[in-house]
């Protein structure tokens, strides 16, 4: 199925298919959202861990490896490589949005110099990549990036990493809602269940962005 076509919700089951997407690489910048350590560590006993091990599958066998040739295809093609992570500058975590303190899988107390906290290796920052830390889900809303996507004249975002129905999403929308063209790739992206998974991105495609497979983001660029 083409991307035109898949992940229709509701809202656009018969919608007319797209325009095709056209990215200048000039002008097009690939974020990876919060693909780090911590998020691939064990959890605290055997039962929870076996329960998370098809995240930990799909990140280890699918998610890594595709982020790994995105971003080798966008350096090679000159796309800016910019990454985003979840971390807090105070070693107490009062500047976290509320949304990171609440009790729950969301609550995560991470200093920003915590080895768990850095980027995976496989997908280490090089040379003068941006990275920003932020302290909200949203990257648009907890860091400078708006600022620096505007400096560099950027107007087209690929966003990949975790989770898509959290950080992935509340960032999917707040570009979009500050007019930058957005694209997702499916399978660069993970949420704790291929079910939430798979429904996150039939609520923002077409409206907030465009879903798409690594196998066609090339061929995007012109």
């Amino acid at each position: 199925m083409s991307w035109k076509t898949a992940y229709r919700s509701f809202y656009y089951a018969n919608a007319e298919e797209p325009a095709d997407i056209v990215l200048d690489p000039a002008t097009t910048a690939l974020l990876v959202i919060d693909v780090q350590d911590v998020y691939l560590a064990p959890k605290d006993t055997p039962a929870e861990t076996a329960r998370w091990q098809p995240f930990y599958d799909r990140m280890r066998q699918t998610v890594i490896p595709n982020i790994a040739k995105l971003i080798d295809d966008c350096r090679g093609l000159g796309v800016e490589v910019i990454y985003a992570r979840i971390a807090c500058h105070k070693r107490d975590g009062r500047d976290r949005s509320l949304s990171q303190k609440k009790p729950g899988f969301n609550y995560l107390l991470l200093p920003k110099d915590l080895p768990d906290g850095q980027i995976v290796k496989e997908l280490a920052p090089q040379g003068d990549d941006i990275v920003v830390t932020k302290t909200t889900d949203s990257v648009l809303t907890g860091t400078n990036l708006r600022l620096l996507l505007r400096n560099m004249n950027i107007k087209d975002v690929v966003c990949v990493g975790i989770f898509t129905d959290q950080c992935v999403s509340s960032t999917v929308r707040s570009l979009v809602d500050e007019s930058f063209d957005v694209v997702v790739v499916d399978d660069c992206c993970a949420a704790a269940t291929m079910e939430l998974h798979r429904h996150e991105l039939e609520i923002i495609n077409m409206i907030y962005c465009h879903v798409v497979q690594l196998d066609e983001v090339t061929g995007f660029f012109k």
